[in-house]
């Protein structure tokens, strides 16, 4: 099994360099494959520092080596802060994440907001250590915080038409400077089983800490079996509805971005192979895993389907 309970000799994030000793240095890294070769990361530190109490351990993790807080906040993808991997720690330092509320709507019995707060009572926060795949062929470990997305629609009971999740991020033209070639807000969907399933998570925060702006705050969707773009950030409007919803990447080019995008070895971005991939912080790739490692829990969401055709 991939994912399990922590075990006594698997590592634990106190265990990694403390985060204070990458602050105000750089710290060279190889990139993926798309012979980037090796980035610097940016002198900047992560915003968010208030710690999250009553945080439980969940038997849902993997004993892979975390990678270190630093890389995790300031190589990131988030093009509303801009499209270099050091832009977002810059440029969402003022970003207003309070207050914030979440609009969860369309064929639900009971539509509701819900504040932020409400959110971190829904229920007990867990910390799951993840693998985290991007479609640029790069990968990260970790150790996010949040609730069951399930867990929030429950409450708003889910009504025999729905079938798949839409989401949307909050887009403020005054707040974001905006970069790239994508339309905003960004939009992302998911079927409402895989939504549902116990590893889709609502992340408030990682390293036991509130999720810092160029990470998503103050809530974002992570699906650890995706490719990271699924990972919508800084959501303020979830709708659930009767067909397939549009997505950003996949509307803008559907062609390398399907609107599955399960981590798939066997399916190589048009433009790069998907068969490796370089953890941050390690020199040599290593072998892409299907559904980034977590085949045993979700595969059967895909039974019968061609995976290759349904990318």
């Amino acid at each position: 099994m991939i994912i399990k309970s922590r075990q006594p000799g698997d590592l634990r994030y106190s265990q990694v360099t403390p985060r204070e000793q990458y602050l105000n240095r750089r710290r060279f890294l190889s990139a993926g494959s798309l012979a980037l070769g090796a980035l610097a990361l940016p002198n900047q530190t992560a915003l968010a520092g208030t710690k999250l109490e009553g945080v439980v351990k969940s038997s849902y993790t993997v004993s892979d080596k975390l990678t270190p807080y630093k890389d995790v906040t300031t190589y990131n993808n988030f093009y509303e802060f801009g499209t270099d991997k050091e832009d977002p720690a810059v440029n969402a330092r003022n970003f207003r994440t309070s207050p914030w509320t979440i609009s969860v709507e369309g064929d639900v019995a009971k539509p509701r907001k819900f504040d932020i707060s409400e959110i971190l009572k829904i229920a007990p926060l867990e910390e799951r250590i993840y693998r985290h795949r991007c479609v640029e062929a790069w990968s990260m470990v970790v150790p996010w915080i949040g609730i069951p997305l399930s867990a929030l629609l429950k409450l708003v009971e889910p009504t025999a038409k729905a079938k798949y999740v839409a989401f949307q991020s909050l887009y403020d033209p005054r707040q974001m400077p905006r970069a790239g070639a994508l339309d905003f807000p960004y939009m992302e969907g998911l079927r409402l089983d895989e939504a549902m399933h116990p590893l889709t998570m609502l992340s408030v925060g990682l390293y036991g800490e509130v999720l810092p702006n160029q990470n998503g705050a103050p809530l974002r969707l992570t699906v650890p079996w995706k490719y990271g773009f699924k990972g919508i950030k800084s959501i303020n409007r979830i709708r659930l509805v009767g067909s397939q919803p549009s997505t950003s990447w996949n509307t803008m080019a559907a062609r390398e971005y399907g609107f599955y995008s399960n981590v798939n070895p066997g399916v190589d971005h048009p433009r790069w192979s998907q068969a490796k991939e370089r953890r941050i912080g390690e020199f040599f790739k290593r072998d892409t895993l299907m559904f980034n490692g977590y085949g045993d829990q979700v595969a059967g969401l895909y039974s019968g389907m061609d995976l290759k055709k349904n990318y």
